[in-house]
């Protein structure tokens, strides 16, 4: 059935209530149906190297069925039942598509940005109880296991560690010479380490235990968005399966081939991917373990379309920005879509990749506490750009009034509220005080409505505008401003690829408005040019920016948002700095750090002698606390 407006949802839903639909109720229960219907079609592919001839390692559905249950089987023969976590921390490859479903199979799985940081990464592992923490084994131009052994030691509830060797994906003189100059360290902690493909072989092809009986919490994915520390959203059966099934239902069939350079320790391509993947059949390429960060990917982009044969592309602004930088050099006649989210979609850079690559791209909207799928531009339907679209089937969305706690009017901009099969509202969050705060009750008895936290409207034609993160907004002496407008107003100039407003500390009014700018490749601006031009179309007098600096790059996550705090922090720095000169005081910020009950906090050290009073006075003016990194006199 074709999704082109809301009458398409309403006539799916029509059909019957969500529960009633005949749908297995496990991964596994998913996985063995797709492969007992296509079992001998592609089911993932992962190439190792960016060269579109490189060699690659393909699983048929018969093939990966088999090899998931020998890696659930296994997770169950280290102490893993079903109330019980495997975390892994890798990059993409065949290994990381095992663990994630075999993890939901025999337990919870949780998969670790391997970018975090020894002690974040031990962090997750104590919160979730993780038993076996599946990882790589030390390899050139990667600290993963170097990253795993330090976590580690500080989790000392993990009982095993798995290795999975990327050398398997060599060939040639690489082979061996990689041995001879692998990383060498000594682990701190007292887990058993084993291989992995060693003890997988071992196990038998089809599930020795019997599968979950229903719906249970199956995945747990840390999620810190753009605001910083990772908070752990609980996923269950329905909502994963939910996911998959509507991208089937609406997106693919076994005949498509989709294209996943995002990481698989992020729901994008996790739940929607590879989630969309085992429900329909379609086959899911992996290139390299990094995807779009991978040496030569964005550069041999288009020739791994042309030898995949890739219908369908998914995608994030940033990678977007980065391919309309290189010439489309293959044969891309096979693509038919593109499924860009994560972050909102400049209408120029929309515009000029429609125009390069022959492609339509649909925006959509997702977040992990609703297992992610929220709404999308249909696909068959028009295409507002900007807009995140309508909601999918069985999604029900509100916007609104925090205030008030009423639905706002049509093109009034309130906070985007969603209930859905992949809704677990009260119980999103594995720390259970976070839970209160991220639900509205609904009126006589309906379901509780989770709370997104971004802003958004609801247009005369149902379509959905994202405005904002509520965190983000700026108070400036009291009045909100929303760093969209200023962002907006920079990304109008040719030269700027990527714009981020923030609220910098100010002595008088609170917050005012600052914003930093990465420029397109080889494009020049100055910081003056793009002041004067955010400032002419910046409505608002409040709203236009102080303060405008020209980075390199912006901090991004690794899907592509653009990470604020880091934001937050050099113009935290930079302010105290600024101030503390200004004054005459012998201080300055070290670093600015993050603190779970006092948010961003400035640490200082001494320059000369300096009395506590004297930093007290000059920074006591701002609302961000401040702190000693090194007492006066140490």
């Amino acid at each position: 059935m074709a999704f082109a407006g809301p009458g398409d949802s309403a006539a799916i839903e029509a059909e019957g209530p969500w529960d009633d639909r005949d749908l297995p109720r496990t991964t596994w229960g998913v996985l063995s149906r797709t492969a007992a219907r296509v079992p001998d079609r592609p089911a993932s592919s992962f190439q190792l190297l960016s060269d579109p001839r490189a060699p690659a390692e393909t699983l048929t559905w018969a093939e990966l069925r088999a090899q998931v249950a020998q890696a659930a089987n296994l997770f169950r023969s280290l102490g893993v039942g079903e109330g019980d976590t495997v975390a892994y921390l890798l990059p993409n490859c065949t290994e990381a598509v095992l663990a994630y479903l075999g993890g939901q199979v025999a337990g919870i799985v949780s998969p670790i940005n391997p970018l975090l940081d020894a002690e974040q990464i031990a962090g997750i592992l104590r919160e979730t109880g993780a038993k076996v923490l599946v990882t790589l084994r030390a390899f050139p131009k990667t600290d993963i296991a170097q990253k795993a052994a330090a976590a580690m030691a500080l989790a000392p509830e993990v009982q095993a560690v798995l290795e999975v060797d990327l050398l398997r994906y060599l060939t040639g003189p690489k082979r061996w010479i990689v041995p001879l100059i692998r990383p060498r360290h000594r682990p701190a902690h007292k887990a058993r380490v084993l291989d992995f493909r060693r003890e997988l072989a071992r196990q038998p092809r089809d599930l020795a235990f019997p599968d979950s009986a229903g719906d249970r919490v199956a995945a747990c994915f840390h999620t810190g968005g753009t605001t910083g520390l990772p908070k752990l959203a609980q996923q269950r059966y329905r909502g994963l399966i939910y996911n998959g099934w509507v991208a089937h239902r609406l997106l693919f069939t076994e005949t498509d081939t989709m294209i996943c350079p995002l990481p698989m320790f992020h729901v994008f391509a996790a739940v929607v991917a590879l989630g969309a993947s085992v429900a329909s059949g379609a086959h899911i390429v992996f290139p390299t373990p990094a995807g779009y960060r991978g040496e030569g990917v964005l550069d041999n982009f288009w020739k791994l379309v042309e030898r995949w044969g890739v219908t369908f592309l998914i995608t994030v602004p940033t990678a977007i920005s980065a391919l309309m930088q290189r010439p489309v050099n293959a044969d891309i006649s096979s693509l038919r879509l593109a499924f860009c989210g994560s972050a909102p979609l400049p209408a120029e850079l929309y515009r000029r990749f429609e125009t390069a690559a022959g492609v339509t791209i649909c925006e959509g909207y997702g977040l992990t506490e609703a297992t992610c799928l929220v709404a999308i531009n249909p696909p068959q339907g028009t295409k507002k750009i900007g807009s995140i679209g309508i909601p999918f089937p069985y999604t029900k969305v509100r916007v609104i009034d925090p205030h008030t706690q009423m639905d706002c009017e049509p093109d009034t901009v309130g906070e985007i509220c969603v209930a859905s099969p992949g809704v677990w509202a009260g119980r999103t969050y594995t720390d259970a005080p976070r839970n209160a705060a991220v639900v509205y009750p609904g009126p006589d008895g309906e379901p509780l409505w989770l709370r997104t936290g971004d802003l958004g409207r609801r247009d005369p034609d149902g379509y959905l505008w994202i405005t904002g993160r509520a965190k983000d907004i700026i108070i400036r002496g009291g009045h909100n401003i929303d760093p969209a407008e200023i962002e907006d107003a920079l990304c109008s100039h040719p030269a700027v690829a990527f714009a981020g407003a923030i609220g910098q500390p100010d002595a008088h009014a609170g917050e005012v408005p600052c914003a930093y700018v990465e420029l397109v490749q080889g494009a020049t601006a100055t910081d003056a040019e793009l002041l004067a031009h955010a400032r002419s179309r910046v409505h608002e007098r409040a709203a236009a920016p102080r303060h405008l600096e020209i980075l390199p790059e912006l901090p991004k996550t690794a899907v592509g948002k653009i990470f604020k705090p880091d934001l937050r922090r050099l113009a935290i720095r930079r302010v105290y700095d600024e101030a503390l000169a200004s004054a005459g005081v012998a201080a300055c910020v070290a670093e600015v750090v993050e603190d779970r009950r006092l948010g961003l906090v400035a640490r200082l050290r001494p320059t000369g002698p300096v009395a506590e009073e004297e930093v007290a006075r000059v920074l006591g003016a701002f609302t961000r606390p401040w702190a000693w990194a090194e007492p006066p006199g140490s």
